[in-house]
């Protein structure tokens, strides 16, 4: 099996089967164990009708009594022998699955890291979190196929052989019919690959829903939109329960054809190796043994069908795989170094324009306008930015992120103390934060109450996502992170937004100060916010509209004016 810190090498992400098939070759020893183990097992199983015939045909009809010990005694002996097989065919396969299992959740996890901040603007949270919980295990599911699968081929060639044998007619009717039993299912199952797939994707889009209702929940209650946002939840989630009938539908009839037909087709058999008994054709004990070869296929046909069911199902997982493993993050083709000294950032789409050394506010009645502006500028997006005149996608992407850093007001906070969560590296020794650094960044975001007010201050646990604060608490522990890792440019996008008037004319001031001398920019639509910027580039529909401090901009800007004094008469 792999081991956790094992490289699970490059998947095959030309499509589901070519992945299913990777997963198969990274263990080729193990699969070919779980093969010859499945096909040994199931050929003894075939192996017991042949000796119950040898035992009544030359040890119970003749009246043998050492001949039919004899056989008897084989009859344990391989039944033992089988039994033993089968724990062990068990215990390869589950080591097969557990392997594509753990293989497939490192691929992910893997391309998530290389994704990196590209993965939220790539794919949906409930994306990731379906594969994870759903689509992994479903696919290691489906390699059951290895063992099972292969053998119950061999078994089927090797009954319709024993056959032969015994009668060509019989022979016949179990080399045609096997087959005819497995077209028949066939249509289900690529109906099953087709419901499966959108009961998938609908699956992905209301985790994703889940998430964020986990996160704003209590924000949606203090502005009374928890009933709307539940009532959209609910309509979603009948849909997917629709859809889940609709798989569950097609789905009984695979199980129910995968048992209801082999049991059918054996009665089928039993009947006309019984008139061929009573014709005189062939011996009792050949119709004893026809009678368990036909119930030994059973297994193998009830294993085609139901491998047949979990390869649907596992291509369907397997391109969900492969469609995230597919994403690509954002390309560098940087050569040049970043600027030496504080320089502008310029994006042409807008017109805005940071100068270095200054704090820089964006106001606009679309805040998602100004966070894309900061998404161009920090070269998360591809853009026409430059910095210092220089092409952002001309410089090294490395470079980008050492310097600028954008300081998103919904960035994740993993679960562990608080400290932890603020300063990953603290008290790690080299390159880690100092106490006074720490204390720094708590006061200038004015989250050092936050501290105090936890029972064991910096060492309190928090939870994933920081859901034991308020939403402005985990807002200013966010622009706590940002300012003490002190970057050249900091670009934050409505870092505010969560707190009261009070706690907000705090941060604005001492944001101001812990950022003096070097280029910061802010989005924020805040009368308490914009007066402390030096510079406030007011933007409509995307586009740069009016620039100056915020009095001047109150002055001759009525727009502006009606958007941050929330002035309605001049609004209309």
């Amino acid at each position: 099996m792999i081991d956790a810190y094992e490289d699970p090498g490059t998947p095959d992400v030309r499509g589901g089967w070519r992945y299913l098939w990777w997963l198969v070759r990274c263990q080729p020893g193990r699969s070919v164990a779980g093969a010859l183990l499945g096909s040994t097992w199931m050929v003894l199983l075939a192996a017991t009708p042949y000796l119950m015939a040898k035992a009544i045909d030359e040890g119970l009809e003749p009246g043998d009594w050492p001949a039919l010990s004899g056989w008897c005694f084989a009859l344990f002996a391989v039944g033992s022998f089988n039994a033993w097989l089968s724990i062990m065919r068990h215990r390869t396969m589950t080591r097969v699955r557990m392997d594509a299992n753990f293989r497939t959740v490192k691929v992910v996890v893997g391309q998530a890291v290389r994704l990196g901040a590209a993965l939220s603007r790539r794919t949906g949270a409930g994306e990731v979190v379906t594969i994870g919980v759903g689509d992994v295990q479903t696919i290691a599911q489906a390699l059951t196929v290895v063992g099972p699968g292969v053998g119950a081929c061999v078994a089927y060639l090797t009954v319709a052989a024993l056959l032969v044998s015994v009668s060509l007619v019989l022979a016949a009717v179990v080399l045609l019919g096997i087959p005819a039993i497995v077209v028949l299912v066939g249509p289900f199952l690529s109906r099953l690959q087709g419901a499966e797939t959108e009961y998938r994707n609908r699956q992905g889009v209301l985790t994703a829903r889940i998430a964020d209702l986990a996160g704003g929940l209590r924000v949606l209650n203090g502005l009374g939109g928890k009933s709307l946002v539940a009532d959209a939840f609910h309509r979603d989630s009948q849909h997917l329960r629709t859809q889940g009938y609709r798989v569950g539908a097609v789905t009984s009839w695979v199980q129910a054809l995968g048992v209801g037909l082999p049991t059918l087709f054996l009665a089928v058999v039993t009947w006309l190796a019984a008139r061929l008994a009573a014709q005189g054709d062939i011996t009792v004990g050949e119709l004893v043994a026809v009678y368990g070869y036909v119930a030994v296929l059973v297994g193998p046909v009830a294993f085609w069908v139901e491998c047949g069911y979990q390869l649907s199902r596992g291509v369907v997982a397997a391109r969900r795989v492969v469609t995230f493993l597919r994403l690509e993050p954002l390309e560098d083709r940087g050569t040049r170094d970043a600027p030496a000294e504080p320089s502008a950032l310029h994006d042409p789409e807008s017109g805005v324009t940071l100068l270095p050394g200054r704090l820089t506010a964006l106001a606009s009645a679309h805040p998602a306008d100004t966070a894309t502006v900061l998404d161009r500028l920090a070269r998360y997006t591809p853009s026409r930015a430059t910095w210092a005149g220089v092409p952002m996608d001309e410089i090294r992407l490395p470079q980008i992120r050492e310097h600028i850093l954008l300081a998103d007001h919904e960035a994740d906070l993993f679960a562990g103390t608080l400290g932890e969560m603020i300063a990953p590296f603290r008290g790690a020794g080299n390159g880690a934060t100092s106490h006074d650094a720490l204390a720094a960044a708590l006061h200038a975001a004015v989250a050092d109450d936050i501290a105090k007010a936890l029972p064991d201050g910096l060492d309190s646990p928090i939870d994933a996502q920081a859901r034991n604060l308020s939403g402005g608490q985990r807002q200013r522990i966010r622009l706590t992170r940002a300012l003490l890792a002190d970057p050249e440019v900091l670009l934050a996008v409505e870092p505010t937004s969560a707190l009261d008037a009070h706690t907000e004319a705090l941060v604005a001031e001492r944001l101001k100060g812990a950022r003096e001398g070097r280029t910061t920019a802010v989005t924020t639509t805040s009368p308490l916010v914009l007066d402390h910027a030096d510079t406030v580039l007011y933007l409509v529909d995307g586009k740069l509209a009016a620039s100056g401090t915020h009095q001047q901009l109150l002055t001759r800007e009525p727009g502006y004016r009606a958007l941050v004094a929330r002035d309605v008469e001049v609004m209309k």
